[in-house]
């Protein structure tokens, strides 16, 4: 489990939400981060923040997609942005899941279950 958030409060509240439900979380600070990250810890699932300086959350998307080695990851995207156009834009970057912001961290944790084969131990 990758989570990835340039803001690193909204980083720690997804990382402990999710290791209160059982799973291994690992974080990653920005889209080249969590490029590299994912390379070397295959992640089942990735959350991703959309609007990070750099690499935004689209492009990472498309870059994990792209990768072989990281193209099996499952990717929950989070937005504040949350126009249809925005939804779809994430799908079309490979998003798996979209989570809206504000987000109830219940959310969060549910679209990971959704995804995850199961938590990690």
């Amino acid at each position: 489990m990758l989570v990835v958030d340039d803001e690193a409060v909204i980083r720690q509240l997804i990382a402990i939400n999710l290791e209160l439900e059982g799973f291994e979380v690992h974080q990653a600070v920005h889209g080249l981060d969590a490029v590299e990250k994912a390379r070397e810890l295959d992640p089942d699932v990735v959350t991703l923040d959309v609007m990070m300086p750099g690499l935004d959350g689209w492009a990472t998307a498309r870059r994990l997609r792209a990768d072989p080695a990281t193209s099996r990851a499952r990717i929950v995207m989070i937005s504040a942005r949350t126009r249809p156009a925005d939804v779809e834009r994430g799908q079309e970057a490979g998003a798996d899941e979209y989570v809206t912001k504000p987000f109830d961290p219940d959310d969060v944790v549910a679209a990971v279950r959704r995804l995850a084969p199961g938590p990690e131990q």
